[in-house]
């Protein structure tokens, strides 16, 4: 029952997000549609839309109005909050389609989702950790390493991308080193030591007693600003790339944009032109290199280059072809 309530909220959620503003009567007629009634034309009571609005304040931080003067219509007071918040934009996403798939048992089997192999088993643990402040102790190994380590972790935050789970965390054993070598030789290494672990290379976690504070001044935006995924190297500055897309295959890229910076700067009957302002690392390469024939680099020179020099080891590989 209780997952039914909470299915009904995000349902609720939802229909605010898609359709803006409404009146009572249409969300009742939205929601004798929506097959999440347990009778065909059952009504929602204009009190039980009360109370779900009032547990939409209370659980998801999301307040919703009614405009009086505007034919009592109700909307999202704020819904730019909403969207600008990736994990309850996500959650609520996520929770939609579950529901819709409950709702409709003819759906069953039509719907295919991508897996992600990233060991799903930690993420209790890890949230566990980060809401109570609790050092971790890891057993990881990493694709380049021939045996495994164990060692202790502060964790900050968990993020996906491209199917993995990683998870940022502090490091204390290399933090500790930095701090007693800058006393040894007055070096200025950092004192704080910031890593990321894929969680699909943890082979076991232990929940330590030990605590920590998360260091006020570490800010997640700054740390990944001009980064395309998880690879940070030092020295990669953020430089401007512009990349032409020639074919139906702009029409992808336009509406899938491969960076945030994404912005369209030229166009004609055969290519659009985009701007990118982005460290090139390597996986910035990689999501590059996939755009295979469809996309040149035009600037800067070193990018382009660096481009030339993969299409030509790629060539290599195929010169028997």
């Amino acid at each position: 029952m209780a997952a039914n309530i909470f299915g009904r909220y995000v349902w609720l959620i939802e229909q605010f997000r898609l359709y803006k503003r409404l009146t009572y009567e249409e969300i009742n007629n939205l929601w004798k549609r929506s097959g999440l009634t347990d009778k065909e034309n059952k009504d929602l009571p204009l009190r039980t839309f009360h109370n779900h609005c009032k547990a939409l304040e209370d659980i998801f931080d999301v307040n919703i109005e009614c405009d009086t003067k505007g034919g009592y219509r109700y909307y999202i007071e704020t819904p730019e909050l909403l969207e600008g918040d990736a994990l309850r934009s996500w959650l609520i996403d996520s929770y939609s389609v579950l529901n819709q798939i409950q709702a409709d048992k003819k759906l069953e089997g039509r719907i295919l989702f991508e897996d992600i192999p990233s060991g799903h088993e930690w993420l209790t643990t890890i949230t566990q950790a980060m809401r109570e402040g609790k050092v971790l102790y890891i057993t990881h190994q990493g694709f380049d390493k021939p045996y495994e380590n164990s060692f202790d972790i502060e964790p900050y935050y968990l993020r996906v991308i491209n199917r993995r789970w990683y998870v940022l965390a502090r490091s204390p054993y290399y933090s500790e080193r930095n701090r007693k070598r800058n006393k040894e030789d007055g070096g200025d290494r950092p004192n704080d030591v910031y890593l990321l672990y894929a969680l699909d290379r943890i082979h076991d976690i232990e929940t330590t007693d030990r605590t920590f504070k998360m260091n006020k001044d570490f800010d997640i935006n700054r740390y990944f600003e001009g980064y395309y995924g998880i690879l940070t190297e030092e020295g990669v500055a953020i430089e401007r790339i512009v990349m032409k897309v020639y074919g139906v295959h702009r029409k992808y890229v336009e509406t899938l944009p491969l960076h945030k910076s994404q912005r369209k700067i030229a166009e004609d009957e055969e290519s659009t032109t985009f701007e990118y302002h982005v460290r090139p690392t390597f996986d910035f390469y990689q999501v590059l290199l996939a755009q295979t024939d469809a996309a040149e680099i035009l600037e800067p020179e070193d990018v382009r280059k660096t481009m030339k020099q993969f299409t030509e080891n790629m060539l290599h590989y195929y010169k028997d072809a």
